[in-house]
């Protein structure tokens, strides 16, 4: 048993701590809820907020816990008199320079400015709201800001530079003028913003929102002349409970599918048909190219701020981008053309809303390339959080809804597109297409080989047909600007690289419930059980998936199924 390294009193408490990077680790450990605005533990120490600060019983002296390191012997107090009366001023000021217009906020009953306020009695603000009024930025597909909520917690600059290395947002000007945007104040359409909505995710109060679609989800709803048919993504089904207090990854994809039907919705398809779609066109396109040694590594590119920052940064890379849709797109792609004829004949028109984890699709579908006879494939993109907020409006309870699975065909689809929502999944779902050995225990050597598992670059390598392949899987941005300069400069070779922006994959897309990387874990668990009580493991398996691809034939599959990104003149 590891001794601890040293033992803290905390309010009378002996805690021993043992690798508790701060105070304010130890004092959760000791059971007590410490208020933070700008603490995110997985990113580094601001130590702005002061909400976290203590009094040292010996010296007297305040100090914010979130930067102070243990020491054996230190004896702390987290609720004093004097501790509550700087934490309701702090909590007043911020009131005084925020927009509260909490009934209509997007984040009223997930604000963490609301909670605290509530917490510590904050009934009313002493001090007058001086500060200019901004104008909101409208102008991403994927966020919406407004600076009006800001409370200037850093959370997002820090999130967008350290997890993801695109330092879209800073700190400008000083004192009382201090405001968060892009650099000279620029809309986020103006800048080189990928569209992961990490911001977001991160974001305590309403200044950083997801962009809202849901009247126009309703509206389509409600419509009659439309046929609504909407996929859902695979990282969708294991989180969507956590807002039902369910545990994170638990599998609801048949409730949500009763609760869909319920809403109004025609016809309900699961996403991972289009990720079998996927497996076979990027999987046969993988093979074409260790076979030539042309455009190596082949890039996935099934996530959009990915493509996003390699058009914008990268461009060189836009050869080895993979030229498969993603699944969304694929499954998008094939459900159009199967409902034109359908359409012409009930004088219909169906209107496709995809359900994704990922803020960055909403930019996906509004795409040039995903556009055909002027109208969207997918012409509407919904989050999960999206979602959450909509059966919540039609009073339906989750938990007490009858199962229904999906519907078919489009519902059918391997275990192999399932863990298409975790890091890794994409590499690993090639890699069983593509190894001349199918059976159980190949199978179960490619999980165990490590191209699982949590490190944000992997690296894996596999013998196909007596070729050793490379295989790099990545999560998060800042991670896969490394490893793409050190494949620039020769220090890295691979033949397949995996990128997904964010952490976890897309089970920690911003579109999610919030969850830290332990909660993200347990959704990618859930997706490999999933895939583990499959009824077949590879794409080529998925019977209605290989009728369709030998019924479309391989001139269809090349025109509709592939898009090829070009470098801008």
């Amino acid at each position: 048993m590891t001794m601890a390294k040293g033992i803290m009193i905390v309010d009378g408490q002996r805690v021993p701590f043992d690798g508790e990077k701060n105070v304010l680790s130890v004092i959760r450990k000791a059971g007590i809820d410490m208020p933070t605005f700008c603490y995110y533990s997985e990113l580094s120490v601001h130590g702005a907020c002061r909400m976290c600060i203590v009094e040292n019983v010996k010296t007297g002296k305040i100090d914010a816990s979130c930067s102070m390191e243990p020491r054996d012997g230190l004896e702390i107090r987290t609720n004093t008199a004097r501790l509550l009366r700087h934490r309701r001023m702090i909590l007043e000021l911020m009131l005084a320079s925020h927009d509260c217009s909490c009934t209509t906020c997007a984040k009223s009953g997930n604000c963490r400015l609301q909670a605290l306020a509530q917490r510590f009695g904050v009934s009313r603000v002493r001090f007058p709201d001086t500060r200019e009024r901004y104008e909101q930025d409208n102008t991403s597909l994927a966020i919406f800001r407004d600076p009006n909520k800001c409370i200037l917690c850093g959370d997002c600059v820090r999130v967008c530079e350290e997890l993801q290395g695109q330092g879209i947002l800073n700190y400008a000007h000083r004192g009382s003028e201090l405001q968060v945007m892009p650099a000279f104040d620029k809309k986020l359409d103006q800048t080189k913003c990928v569209g992961c909505g990490q911001c977001a995710a991160v974001c305590t109060t309403g200044a950083i929102t997801v962009k809202n679609d849901i009247g126009d989800a309703w509206r389509a709803l409600h419509d009659p002349s439309k046929r609504v048919v909407i996929q859902i993504a695979p990282a969708v089904r294991v989180a969507l409970g956590e807002a039902y207090g369910l545990p994170a990854g638990e599998n609801v994809l048949d409730k949500l599918v009763t609760a869909l039907k319920i809403m109004g919705a025609d016809e309900v398809y699961d996403t991972i048909f289009g990720a079998d779609l996927t497996v076979r066109e990027e999987s046969a396109e993988f093979l074409r190219r260790l076979e030539t040694g042309e455009n190596l590594p082949l890039m996935t590119s099934c996530c959009p701020s990915w493509v996003r920052y390699v058009e914008q940064e990268r461009p060189q890379f836009l050869k080895n981008l993979s030229s498969a849709l993603s699944p969304m797109q694929m499954f998008a792609t094939v459900l159009k053309d199967r409902y034109r004829a359908k359409d012409a004949a009930d004088g219909r028109t169906t209107f496709h809303i995809a359900i994704m984890p990922c803020t960055a699709k909403k930019m996906e579908a509004a795409r040039d390339e995903f556009f055909h006879n002027g109208t969207p494939d997918v012409d509407l993109v919904l989050t999960t959080r999206e979602l959450v907020d909509m059966i919540r409006e039609t009073g339906i309870h989750l938990d007490e809804l009858e199962l229904e699975s999906p519907d078919l065909p489009f519902g059918l689809g391997s275990g192999a597109a399932v863990i298409y929502g975790v890091t890794g999944g994409v590499a690993e779902s090639v890699v069983r297409h593509c190894l001349p050995d199918k059976t159980k225990n190949t199978l179960r050597q490619v999980r165990v080989s490590g191209i699982r598992g949590d490190k944000p670059i992997r690296e894996v390598t596999y013998d196909v047909d007596g070729t050793e392949i490379k295989i790099a899987v990545v999560n998060g941005l800042v991670h896969a600007k490394e490893l793409i300069a050190d494949v620039e400069a020769g220090k890295r070779f691979y033949h397949l690289v995996e990128v997904m922006s964010c952490q976890g994959g897309c089970v920690g897309g911003a579109g999610q419930p919030y969850g830290l990387a332990a909660a993200k874990k347990d959704r990618g668990n859930g997706l490999y059980a999933a895939d583990a009580s499959a009824l077949f493991k590879r794409a080529e398996k998925n019977p209605v998936v290989t009728a369709m691809l030998s019924d479309f034939g391989p001139q269809w599959c090349h025109d509709h199924l592939h898009v090829h990104y070009l470098t801008e003149e």
